[in-house]
């Protein structure tokens, strides 16, 4: 007899909780509404539905998948970050609500930056007048311009350009694949227009003349004794180009710190996402670079210190 949809979230999550699921109610009822084409809450209005038989084989073929750690994320092709509804394949960091925070302190900046700042304009990167109704230029407004280092899906730099109607974000990664994604991402959300994302390694691909008001960046920060031993559902699955950060976490964060001091506008911010217990060694690389004002600690919502930042002091700049 088929199952109804009440039985078959009952049972799924039994079989999931038995196999080790952290949340197997939800990963159960996040699974079942992929299987049937429809949103977690239809599944509540209509529990007495029967599943046909191929939303049963489909639905069984989620849940073994599962079975095997492979993240929910992953096998629905989807994640919600903030107010988006993203893509994630293997070849990208499934976001993550921590680093949430980090695009609010790079918000907070972007809000703060003066009208006219910076220095001379790069093409497509400002400053620039941002558009009024009908794409008129709006009297008395510029359009500050961030960069994201390692986007992956593309979270960060999109969740920027939803949020902050006049921000132009420029994406990089080193992951061709990974730039696939997120140019879907940005396509798909109507924010291509003003999300550029090209492939480069941290800031060495940019043009010399590039310079910006904010850089953002959710760098590989996990040590690699703690990487080899990360659950199966992280480690076998997630890219590890985007999670390994050397010996002791911090190896992309000392070539990327240095380096955005040169491509930051006077008064420009720089904002890094860091590892449980990082904060004290990360602010430290800030005042080796010599450039930045006192780099600054912001919690996430579990209070761990999750965003190291820091604006860059008068007088430097390569603007």
């Amino acid at each position: 007899m088929a199952a109804s949809v009440g039985g078959a979230l009952r049972a799924a999550t039994q079989w999931l909780r038995a196999s080790g699921s952290r949340s197997p109610r939800l990963d159960a009822e996040l699974l079942l509404a992929t299987a049937l084409g429809v949103g977690r809450t239809e599944l509540f209005r209509t529990p007495e539905r029967v599943l046909t038989g191929a939303e049963e084989r489909r639905f069984d073929g989620y849940l073994m998948r599962r079975q095997a750690r492979e993240p929910v994320a992953y096998i629905r092709g989807r994640r919600a970050f903030r107010a988006l509804e993203l893509e994630v394949t293997p070849a990208v960091l499934i976001p993550r609500p921590e680093t949430e925070t980090l695009v609010d302190v790079a918000l907070e900046a972007l809000a703060a930056v003066p009208a006219g700042a910076g220095g001379a304009a790069t093409p497509g990167f400002g400053p620039e007048r941002a558009p009024g109704p009908g794409g008129a230029a709006a009297p008395g407004l510029f359009e500050p311009v961030a960069l994201d280092v390692g986007t992956g899906s593309g979270c960060i730099a999109l969740a920027l350009a939803a949020e902050n109607p006049f921000v132009r974000v420029l994406a990089t990664d080193v992951s061709e694949a990974a730039l696939e994604v997120a140019r879907r991402n940005a396509a798909r959300l109507g924010l291509g227009g003003r999300v550029d994302i090209r492939l480069g390694d941290l800031l060495a691909d940019l043009p010399a003349r590039m310079r910006f008001d904010v850089i953002v960046s959710n760098p590989p920060y996990i040590p690699a004794a703690e990487y080899r031993a990360l659950e199966p559902n992280v480690r076998d699955y997630e890219p590890r180009l985007a999670l390994d950060g050397g010996e002791d976490g911090l190896a992309v964060l000392r070539r990327l710190i240095p380096a955005a001091a040169a491509r930051l506008r006077p008064g420009g911010v720089l904002a890094v996402e860091v590892g449980a217990g990082q904060a004290a060694a990360v602010r430290a690389l800030f005042a080796a670079a010599g450039a930045f004002r006192p780099a600054e600690a912001r919690a996430d919502l579990a209070g761990i210190p999750r965003v190291v930042f820091a604006r860059l002091s008068a007088g430097d700049g390569g603007g």
